[in-house]
């Protein structure tokens, strides 16, 4: 067969006839060569930017960008044929020499849109932000209803943390295009940035009502839900997306973890199961099935399983070897757990809670001697650990070494200064050797750190209610740290103590029984409410609890007299 000479005129018809509506480089329809876009009349350059098209399109890009370059020497300094080669270079790899050339098409074209947006987004992945900026910004002043701009405004100012500026961009964008789904989506993105999680909430919601499938809306919602404490609404979200695309496994991950969490054990076993059957090798699955039998404490054999097969494969996964030992200290298995403990290296940030573990066995066998002596090493090997110092001034503690305990303790806080354990252990030996101002003014120190802390409110509290002082500030304090902790015993019982020292009877014995009932084992608890019931004339409620708490306390003689008082009446 006769080969046929292609001509330029025919690569024209070609391309007249194949390529009209065809995508172009940067993604958008373009529109047949005309004077306007090529720059002249020349067939040469018809002929060679054809080529070039024909090249890109097929994916041979040496050939289109020197096609390319043949038509701008003839049709010089043309700003659309500069962009078109420029994303041509892109795509090569070519970064810089595509911001060359844009830069040159800008001093003799810079009113050309479309030159600025794509070195404005060169510029942006060179992190050259300052000038990706100041390119959009020109981009807006020439056409304020191009979209795209606005969305890489607000993602730099984002990343600067100028989350002003970003929400002024994005609210410019939405009132020129009130459907926009992006527009939508970072402006709740940025709002979830900066914990305004209400407006983050509504904007992702109206993002979804804009586009109901859009998965990374529904992710992040469902992110959003969860640091609010809505789990329930996340565990939706998750399922939802997990309908519409079964193999998602970081999904089901996401929903099997926030169903651990709430203690939902079945259906988080469940979802890391399915995970294991689309991908047997998942250690992370595995760790977490083991978690859920763990933390279910019906089959720590199964937990143990688990995290035995685990450090088959990885010897060195010590969060694995960690509830390892901490299933068999469940089963009583305290060698076996002694072992997997010591196993764990300083280089671990489990090792201070693995030496404490070590050190609890130690003690349950009445070895604190040598409890004392492993911790101390354990402090050696790693400084600043504050709960290791704690666990060491517990053992002098028990053992009546109350001032080495105290001794433990400072040194502890000159390692952590900052540390509320530290400084509310410290302030409860204060008060256990009868120094409750200098135990107050430890309690004080946890606030300047942690404002909100129950314990320590309730500490201050209860010590003002219990000497009958600044009454008015005990009850602020006390109502606090219930408003925290409504559930906790301890805490209940100080409110209730304090309306007894208020003479408000009816609201001592509400909260007091209350709080016997969380803690029924409890002692103090008892005496207290006895105390109530006595005061209230209903003494034989009061004989009742007297003779329950001396139960648990066979020497408060103090609760002896009240109770023979009690009998003599």
């Amino acid at each position: 067969m006769k080969k046929t000479r292609l001509t330029k005129y025919t690569i024209l018809l070609l391309f007249f006839l194949s390529f009209i509506g065809c995508m172009n480089l940067t993604g958008s329809k373009i529109k047949p060569a005309s004077d306007e876009r090529i720059g002249g009349s020349s067939s040469d350059a018809y002929y060679h930017y054809s080529l070039g098209v024909i090249y890109a399109l097929e994916r041979n890009l040496d050939r289109a960008i020197n096609e390319y370059e043949r038509t701008l020497s003839i049709e010089h300094n043309s700003p659309y044929l500069m962009a078109e080669l420029a994303t041509l270079y892109i795509r090569k790899g070519k970064v810089t020499t595509a911001v060359e050339l844009l830069e040159k098409s800008l001093i003799y074209n810079p009113g050309y849109v479309d030159t600025h947006l794509i070195l404005g987004s060169l510029y942006l992945n060179l992190k050259e932000h300052n000038n990706a900026i100041k390119e959009f910004e020109k981009v807006i002043a020439l056409a304020p209803k191009k979209l795209e701009p606005y969305l890489y405004l607000s993602v730099l100012y984002r990343e600067r943390k100028n989350y002003e500026k970003a929400i002024k961009v994005l609210e410019d964008l939405l009132k020129i295009e009130p459907e926009s789904l992006m527009g939508h989506y970072y402006l709740a993105k940025i709002y979830a940035e900066i914990k305004l999680y209400a407006k983050a909430e509504k904007l992702l919601k109206e993002t979804l009502e804009i586009k109901p499938s859009f998965r990374s809306a529904l992710l992040d919602l469902a992110v959003l839900y969860k640091i609010q404490k809505k789990n329930i609404e996340a565990i939706e979200i998750y399922k939802k997306c997990i309908k519409s695309n079964p193999l998602d496994i970081r999904t089901r991950f996401q929903l099997g973890k926030t169903c651990l969490e709430l203690g939902h054990y079945t259906e988080a076993a469940r979802e890391f199961k399915e995970i294991l059957r689309l991908d047997k090798s998942n250690p992370e699955a595995e760790f977490s099935l083991g978690l859920v039998y763990f933390f279910e404490g019906k089959d720590y054999d199964s937990a143990i399983k688990r995290f035995l097969l685990i450090l088959k494969k990885d010897p060195s996964d010590y969060k694995a070897r960690y509830f390892l030992a901490s299933a068999y200290e469940k089963k009583a298995l305290y060698k076996s757990a002694f072992k997997e403990f010591k196993m764990i290296p300083p280089q671990s940030n489990l090792y201070g809670t693995a030496r404490i573990h070590m050190g609890i066995i130690l003690k349950k066998d009445r070895h604190t001697t040598k409890a004392i002596d492993l911790i101390k090493k354990a402090i050696n090997d790693v400084k600043r650990k504050d709960e290791l110092y704690s666990f060491l001034a517990s053992l002098y503690e028990e053992t009546d070494n109350l001032k080495t305990a105290e001794e433990t303790l400072k040194e502890g806080l000159l390692f952590s200064p900052r540390s509320t354990n530290l400084h509310y252990k410290l302030g409860a030996l204060y008060e256990k050797t009868n120094r409750t101002e200098e135990g107050i003014k430890e309690m004080e120190e946890v606030l300047k750190i942690d404002p909100d802390n129950a314990e320590a409110l309730n500490f201050i509290g209860y010590s003002y209610a219990d000497k009958e002082i600044k009454l008015d500030e005990a009850e602020k304090m006390i109502r606090r740290a219930f408003n925290l902790k409504p559930d906790n015993g301890y805490i209940t019982d100080s409110l209730g103590w304090l309306y007894f020292k208020q003479r408000k009877m009816t609201l001592a014995i509400k909260y007091l029984e209350k709080a016997a009932n969380i803690l029924p084992d409890d002692p103090t608890i008892a005496e207290h409410l006895g105390d109530a019931y006595a005061k209230a004339g209903f003494f034989k409620k009061a004989l009742k609890i007297y003779r329950h708490a001396l139960k648990f306390n066979h020497t408060n003689n103090t609760l002896k007299k009240k109770l023979k008082k009690l009998l003599r009446n």
